[in-house]
């Protein structure tokens, strides 16, 4: 069989591959060696204690986010280059649902946590409920299978795609949420696609893997996402939380910009001179975002949630995504007031950027590596005025306040 089924729902392709169903199959459990940053073992994340010290109770958030470490810890070297589909010893539909459940404690102030065990429940409905409308479909060939496994979901079920970025789709990036009203980014809908896959490959009734992929992002951006979230666990899990963590960035203007480069020029840490044609709105924004984290305000639900953007920032360190997690996530502390932890992470981002193979120069890369020294060099003055500066007073309510500023 040649090429790929394209969906017309998720603007994505999926390409079956034959294989038998054994996880000890290296035709299935490929590894490639990639030099991800090692992130120390003693890192201290600010956002649980800065709850606990405003007197919000972190109980359910704390217990997320071990569920989500638990699912994490379970990944051998191997394991984090594995297909979703065939790894048996972590689950990425559980996975999220610890996400979603992080989140969901942060902001709701429910008296009880998110059933992960329900949701989880609901999604092994799904595959239940495709064997009894599509059981002909294992016998027949991959590409009519595919074919019944999206009418299945996008016709009968009615998930879709969501294009809008705005607060009302916000619940389009937490599982929970898309099984529950089926409207989804890509990343969620590939999630239960390839959970459905997984459950029919257990059960022994199909036989082949799938990757799926798109040459566009989750809301039809320039960034590419062929990562192919069907493909590796690991993968999966990132994706999840980078989408999380670009929708709740504080600063949301101009996007062509790393979230990096757009807090660093909020903080006035960037040259302003590349960026002679900005719209009088984009100064705006950038000015307002910072003004109300300034304020101990949340940022507005078109600009962010500085809580759900450190969250992200700090699973993606745990992940050792990437060493620019604990730039971007200096950063973000800078805006909070926590400056010597900032410090510390912008430090720690230098000590792994050194260690990783350099990337070819651009404009923004330049732009960065100058807002990231400009960034350093203020924080180490603020720490030599004030050495009690590292917690101010006002870092309670920023965290802790979820007062729409409306």
């Amino acid at each position: 069989m040649t090429g790929g089924l394209v969906s017309p729902w998720i603007l994505g392709t999926f390409l079956p591959s034959s294989s038998e169903f054994s996880t000890s199959s290296p035709s299935l459990a490929t590894c490639v060696c990639r030099s991800h940053f090692r992130a120390p073992k003693d890192l201290k994340f600010v956002l649980h204690e800065a709850l606990d010290s405003a007197g919000f109770n972190t109980t359910y958030v704390r217990e997320a986010r071990e569920g989500f470490c638990s699912q994490i810890q379970k990944l051998s070297e191997i394991e984090r280059e594995t297909s979703i589909i065939i790894n048996r010893g972590v689950d990425l539909g559980k996975t999220a649902l610890y996400i979603a459940a992080e989140d969901d404690s942060l902001i709701s102030h429910s008296s009880v946590p998110l059933p992960v065990d329900a949701f989880i429940d609901r999604l092994d409905d799904l595959s239940m409920d495709y064997c009894s409308r599509y059981s002909s479909s294992f016998r027949s060939s991959p590409d009519n299978f595919l074919e019944c496994l999206e009418r299945y979901m996008y016709v009968d079920k009615g998930f879709r795609r969501s294009n809008s970025r705005n607060q009302l789709e916000q619940r389009a990036v937490y599982l929970h949420s898309v099984l529950t009203h089926r409207v989804g980014s890509m990343c969620m809908l590939s999630l239960i696609y390839s959970e459905i896959l997984k459950m029919l490959r257990m059960w022994g009734l199909v036989n082949f893997d799938v990757e799926i992929s798109s040459p566009n992002d989750s809301y039809g951006s320039s960034t590419s996402v062929t990562s192919a979230l069907a493909t590796k666990y690991i993968n999966g899990v990132i994706s999840i939380l980078r989408e999380l963590k670009h929708a709740f960035w504080p600063f949301q203007v101009d996007q062509s910009k790393s979230p990096f480069l757009r807090a660093a020029e909020a903080a006035n840490c960037s040259d302003r001179s590349a960026y002679i044609d900005k719209s009088g709105l984009e100064v705006a924004s950038a000015k307002a975002a910072r003004h109300r984290l300034e304020r101990g305000v949340w940022t507005s639900v078109r600009f962010g949630d500085i809580r759900r953007a450190l969250s992200a920032c700090e699973r993606l360190i745990i992940l050792e995504a990437d060493c620019m997690e604990l730039r971007d996530y200096g950063a973000l502390l800078y805006h909070c007031g926590f400056y010597k932890e900032s410090l510390q992470y912008l430090h720690l981002y230098k000590d792994s950027q050194k260690q990783m193979k350099q990337l070819p120069d651009s404009l923004n890369k330049k732009l960065e590596e100058e807002a990231l020294e400009k960034l350093i060099i203020r924080l180490n003055l603020i720490l030599m005025e004030d050495k009690m500066a590292t917690r101010p007073s006002s870092i309670a309510s920023s965290l802790y306040n979820n007062t729409d500023p409306w």
